[in-house]
């Protein structure tokens, strides 16, 4: 069956945004009284692809629950201004690659973040018109594998491959049935994958 859609991670498939999460995150810490001291970036970056609740018993395992939840809600609201007004670093050439892959498959993202998170993505670098729908944890509170079925469902999709970069994605895509796309410049490493790509641009060069 000829390959319908392409559905996308976005932390280290589409973009590099840690920068403003590391600089919003630890602005809502010093709001919060310093709970801890600064996030670090060798900390953000092991956090990227996780739901936020389980970053929130990462960062914060000592404090209650009801408190790790204030304060990443404070991140989240923080970190979604910053990006939707400044934006994050795209990969080299990824709007050119979006506008040729749109020519033949419909495009998509899925990702373990917050809600208004992708959206600040679009907006922040006026993509909305390359996808047709997102799917992200904050609406669900359901994990990668289950929101990419939900999405697939929802848009009567029937044959479909996943792009990401970590071992969290690689298990989403095979939760969901469907091949998986390794970008080896992102941000994880995976233990197999059907596809490979050393640039966003590669996904040109593939036939699925």
């Amino acid at each position: 069956m000829k390959t319908e859609a392409i559905i996308f991670d976005l932390d280290g498939t589409l973009w590099d945004a840690t920068h403003g999460i590391l600089k919003t995150w630890n602005i809502a810490l010093e709001q919060n009284g310093n709970i801890r001291e600064p996030v670090s970036y060798e900390e953000l970056s092991a956090c990227l692809g996780l739901p936020m609740d389980a970053i929130a018993k990462k960062l914060f395992p000592d404090i209650a629950k009801e408190t790790q939840k204030k304060v990443m809600d404070d991140c989240c609201r923080l970190e979604n201004e910053y990006l939707t007004e400044y934006g994050g670093t795209l990969f080299p050439a990824l709007e050119e690659t979006l506008s040729k892959l749109q020519e033949t498959y419909e495009l998509y993202i899925v990702s373990n973040c917050q809600c208004g998170y992708i959206e600040a993505f679009l907006k922040a670098h006026h993509l909305e018109s390359y996808f047709k729908d997102i799917e992200c944890w904050g609406n669900t509170n359901q994990f990668k594998g289950a929101n990419i079925r939900l999405l697939m469902e929802r848009n009567h999709i029937k044959s479909a491959v996943y792009v990401g970069d970590t071992q969290g994605d690689a298990d989403a895509s095979r939760e969901a049935g469907i091949p998986f796309v390794f970008c080896e410049y992102g941000f994880g490493s995976v233990d197999s994958s059907d596809y490979s790509i050393s640039t966003f641009a590669d996904l040109l060069k593939l036939s699925f």
